[in-house]
């Protein structure tokens, strides 16, 4: 990856590292899951639509691409966000984070019935295989009662995050960052608002959890969307994805600094094994020079999961340098 995609890279890597501890402070004050997604997209849409009003065309630009946008919205937004907040009320924020890891596996498998023909490599493969690994022995203790229906709710969230950026990728790279952001956050702010209301909380919760949601709307909606939307169009749709390898060393950490979450043996094994795959992971696809000289880059959009911008990007997952050079020619957010 460039000096740019690792910058990206690292940045959601953490932003997106601590919603875990943030959703579990939350959902244990206790505030409902959909009083939790409502606020979160509430805050980030009235702070990113101004700037998508202002960019001009956002009227004209929902009409044309609204059957994708919809799609974009449920598939990342309206269901995964619901379904972790869920999850989090019997699994620790540590947990949570950690299995979200296994979204890079699961996006390798929907490129591919996308239509994604790039060729992986020994180490991707390696990498992705070793992440699977530290998901499954983390998954394994976690298969009994009340945590059953969790771990549901949580490969669900895993599969809406693995599929988005690939809808976001092959139909929406004319349409720039906020004008997809900021319409989507509207949306599932929207809906969410009748059953935030009917459980609002009897009285003003904590300084503690106000903090949590705010930070939730702003640095982990907000800003993170913005950011993640300009990585994909870095480093392609699937690439992208392996940020979730990494996003569990910060739920750990802030579990554990901020929750007193155990690190247990089977936690530490996982650990390693899922930042392993990270660093496999994010090698280059390891194809022949002349294969991956002749590969023909594919338009890929800009934008992606939570965290920003869209324009037109390099190949969906094809070679670095030729998606970096498209995505340089996409629309900044």
């Amino acid at each position: 990856m460039t000096a740019r995609g690792w910058f990206l890279f690292s940045l959601m890597g953490v932003v997106w590292g601590i919603p875990y501890l943030m959703i579990k402070v939350a959902v244990d004050a206790p505030l409902s899951p959909s009083m939790v997604v409502f606020t979160r997209c509430a805050l980030g849409a009235a702070l990113l639509l101004p700037f998508a009003l202002r960019q001009g065309g956002l009227t004209r630009t929902v009409c044309a691409h609204w059957r994708p946008m919809l799609a974009f919205a449920c598939i990342e937004i309206i269901g995964p966000w619901f379904t972790l907040t869920d999850a989090e009320r019997h699994l620790s924020s540590s947990t949570a984070g950690l299995l979200i890891a296994g979204v890079p596996i699961v996006g390798v498998l929907m490129a591919r019935f996308f239509g994604d023909t790039e060729r992986l490599g020994v180490r991707r493969v390696a990498g992705l295989t070793l992440g699977l690994a530290g998901v499954t022995v983390l998954t394994v203790p976690h298969l009994t009662g009340g945590d059953a229906r969790s771990l549901a709710e949580v490969l669900l969230t895993v599969l809406g995050y693995a599929t988005a950026p690939l809808i976001a990728a092959r139909h929406l790279k004319d349409v720039p960052t906020l004008q997809l952001t900021a319409p989507c956050l509207a949306l599932a702010a929207l809906v969410y608002a009748p059953a935030a209301a009917v459980t609002r909380p009897s009285a003003v919760p904590s300084p503690q959890v106000l903090a949590s949601l705010a930070g939730l709307g702003v640095i982990c909606t907000a800003v993170a969307f913005v950011a993640f939307l300009e990585l994909i169009k870095e480093v392609g749709p699937t690439r992208s994805t392996v940020i979730t390898y990494v996003n569990p060393a910060v739920a750990v950490a802030a579990g554990a600094l901020f929750l007193g979450e155990n690190l247990t043996a089977g936690i530490a094994v996982a650990f390693t094994l899922i930042l392993a795959g990270s660093v496999l992971a994010t090698a280059g696809a390891g194809g022949r020079r002349g294969e991956r000289a002749a590969a023909v880059p594919v338009q890929v959009a800009g934008a992606g999961a939570g965290a920003g911008g869209l324009g037109a990007a390099g190949s969906a997952e094809a070679s670095g340098s030729a998606g970096t050079e498209q995505g340089r020619q996409g629309v900044r957010g």
